[in-house]
C-alpha cells in the first residue's frame, strides 16, 4: 500500500497549467479535473529511494503504467513532482496551493 508520505489530498498542476485535485488512499488514486470529473485508479507502491533526504516513491497503476512521486526538497514533503517512468515531469503537487513546475524549482 502507499506510503503515508504521499497519502491524502494534493493540488496538482500539469505542465500546461491545468489544475486538478488528487487523493491518494492506501491502494487507490482519485484524480478530479477542473470540470469536476473524477477518475479512480488502483495502484501499488513498488519502490522507495531516499538520497540526501530527497525522497522518491515508485508506483504502478492497475493498467501497468508506472510513475514516480518525487519530493525534491530535502525534508519537505508538502510539495513535490509526479514524473513518468522516464523521469519526465507530469504534475507539480502541493498540499496547500497550486504550484507550477517552474515555481517548484525556483523556490529551492
Amino acid at each position: 500500500s502507499g506510503s503515508e508520505t504521499y497519502r491524502g489530498s494534493w493540488k496538482a498542476t500539469n505542465l500546461n497549467g491545468t489544475r486538478s485535485e488528487m487523493v491518494f488512499d492506501a491502494k487507490t488514486l482519485t484524480i478530479k479535473d477542473s470540470l469536476g470529473k473524477s477518475v479512480k485508479l488502483d495502484y501499488t507502491q513498488n519502490s522507495v529511494n531516499i538520497n540526501n533526504s530527497v525522497e522518491t516513491y515508485g508506483i504502478k497503476l492497475g493498467d501497468g503504467r508506472g510513475y514516480q512521486i518525487n519530493f525534491p526538497r530535502a525534508n519537505d514533503e508538502s510539495i513535490g513532482l509526479i514524473k513518468d517512468e522516464n523521469g519526465n515531469p507530469i504534475y507539480a503537487i502541493s498540499r496547500n496551493d497550486y504550484v507550477t513546475y517552474e515555481e517548484l524549482y525556483k523556490l529551492n
